[in-house]
């Protein structure tokens, strides 16, 4: 890649791999890797990639196709376009997977610790000039963040999209509801050779594991989930279902989840972070935070919702221009590009930010209203609430729109909804979907918000007026009839809704929806309500629930009750 100004290491290298090599850890566990180098003599800078999945399996000769549970777990890049352009690429199982020795971690602290050291062992080879980069998505993204925080001298730089930073709210437990669809597949399918040991049951020692055990057994929510039954049954039987059981065991944010949380606030050196639009059952939120967090040199960067095709390639020129920049002193002009870029569907186009959240989003309050409606208009006199039943034959969804807009809107950013809220059982768990409506009335779910009401309480230290966070250390059950005010964050998008679109929040009890795509499957799978709940939302004068959009160009006027209809038809007298 070249330009008038700059340029990229050239393709110029043959290759050369070194199979099944063995790097000692401190307490002598052996991790297992390939490394590819340039079939010449020299030193030059290492690029290293850490995961729990199979190695064969990260790069072979594949037509890329897009993502898919089947080949979900290729994201190590291709190793042979950054050894044929100048640098050794490693690969290597992270301990108790593939064919890596001793116990799974699941990201815990010894796997951060085991790869930095592994970082200090690649710098000394004889091929490696001393400094080290770290490359890859998801799994690779989430270590090489860990890893920056451990602060190995040899690691100069990462590049992490798609990494998650709080595993508990952004991965398992989406507003306090067990996600088990995704964390079933990915312990059952893509977890290669593990060797895992409950955590859980060696903190709590066996006869207090085995009451925790008891305890999840009966409870309904849990057992009408045959995966989780099956792994609490059997919590010993295999490693998946140890994974599973200390998943499901683990319903509260505590020192399990704090132990695997990024510590991007520990980490300086230089990192190239982001997502896509559609990962926001997963990674979306992580990209957010790792920007808020980060101390080192940064650029993020948002794109289209649909994830990356496997074996992923993508971003490799991207990466090889971060890395030319930070490991080879090459002006690549990386420098000059913008601190934070996202794509804005369905325009086909890049908005360049200077910061995140966007400093010119507007967050406007549009009140839920009688009717379903959606507006910024306050409430009126008289207005009442919408009641919604789960499971059940009567009203299984409530449904908010916009009027057709009468100007092009955009929106980028995270919305929270206020609601004020009674339920007819003690629990209540909410889903809420932000819709893009087309004129034709078809509907585009471009991200999603949950919440366990029994575990609604903020963490007002970590909260904003823009996204508030629940401490979710605990469960208040609700007093049948009574209402409570419940703020809902909802996981940021970008959209611009054209003239005669509509903006609508869907608010259900389950999400049984059939999903579009594979992005939106990641985002479904939660447990359900044991029994039935009939669910209310309030929305009067004292109760004045609302979305809280953040709109960056467009809505000056807001929103039209008449859809801007001027035609003879609507005078009168």
């Amino acid at each position: 890649m070249f330009t008038t100004r700059w340029r990229t290491s050239g393709r110029r290298y043959e290759v050369t791999v070194e199979r099944d090599v063995k790097v000692r850890m401190p307490d002598g566990t052996a991790l297992d890797g390939d490394v590819w180098r340039p079939d010449a003599a020299g030193r030059f800078p290492v690029i290293l990639g850490a995961h729990p999945y199979n190695k064969a399996l990260q790069s072979p000769p594949l037509t890329p196709t897009g993502f898919s549970q089947s080949r979900g777990f290729m994201e190590s890049g291709d190793p042979t376009f950054f050894a044929r352009r100048g640098y050794a690429h490693a690969v290597f199982n992270v301990r108790g997977s593939g064919a890596s020795e001793g116990f799974y971690q699941l990201l815990g602290p010894q796997e951060s610790r085991d790869v930095a050291h592994l970082v200090e062992d690649l710098a000394r080879r004889e091929w490696s000039d001393g400094s080290v980069g770290m490359f890859g998505v998801s799994y690779y993204a989430k270590l090489a963040k860990r890893v920056a925080a451990e602060r190995p001298p040899s690691l100069r730089v990462i590049f992490a999209p798609f990494a998650g930073t709080d595993d508990y709210r952004q991965r398992h437990y989406h507003g306090g509801i067990l996600a088990h669809g995704f964390l079933a597949r990915w312990a059952q399918s893509s977890v290669h050779n593990a060797r895992y040991r409950s955590f859980v049951k060696e903190a709590l020692g066996d006869a207090a594991f085995a009451a925790l055990v008891a305890e999840a057994r009966a409870d309904p929510e849990l057992a009408a989930v045959p995966a989780i039954a099956q792994a609490l049954a059997a919590p010993d039987a295999s490693a998946a279902n140890a994974l599973m059981s200390d998943v499901a065991l683990s319903r509260f944010d505590g020192a399990f989840w704090r132990e695997r949380a990024a510590r991007d606030g520990e980490a300086t050196v230089p990192a190239f972070l982001g997502a896509c639009w559609g990962n926001y059952g997963l990674h979306l939120g992580g990209a957010f935070a790792a920007w808020r967090d980060w101390r080192g040199p940064k650029k993020l960067v948002i794109g289209p919702p649909v994830y990356l095709d496997r074996p992923l390639y993508q971003y490799q020129y991207e990466a090889l221009r971060w890395f030319d920049h930070w490991l080879k002193g090459m002006d690549t002009g990386i420098e000059d590009d913008p601190p934070v870029r996202v794509f804005v569907p369905p325009t086909g186009e890049w908005k360049a930010l200077d910061d995140w959240p966007p400093p010119e989003a507007r967050w406007t309050p549009f009140f839920l209203h009688d009717g379903g409606t959606l507006s910024e208009h306050e409430l009126w006199p008289h207005e009442t609430s919408d009641t919604l039943e789960e499971p059940g034959l009567e009203r299984r969804s409530l449904v908010y729109r916009t009027s057709p807009l009468v100007e092009n809107t955009e929106v980028v950013g995270p919305s929270v909804a206020t609601l004020y809220v009674s339920s007819s059982e003690p629990e209540a768990l909410l889903f809420l979907t932000l819709l893009a409506v087309g004129v034709d009335g078809s509907e585009t779910e471009l991200t999603r918000g949950w919440l366990r009401c029994t575990q609604r309480a903020l963490d007002e230290a970590a909260s904003t007026p823009h996204e508030p966070v629940q401490a979710h250390t605990k469960r208040e059950p609700l007093v049948p009839g009574e209402v409570y005010e419940v703020r809902i964050p909802i996981v940021a998008t970008a959209r611009l809704l054209r003239a005669g679109e509509r903006l609508a929040l869907r608010i259900k009890a389950a999400d049984d929806e059939p999903p579009a795509t594979s992005l939106e499957a990641i985002a479904r799978g939660h447990v359900r309500s044991a029994r039935r709940v009939r669910v209310t939302v309030l929305h009067d004068a004292a109760h004045p629930s609302r979305l809280d959009v953040p709109i960056t160009r467009g809505n000056v006027l807001g929103t039209f009750f008449s859809g801007g209809d001027i035609s003879l038809a609507t005078l009168s007298g």
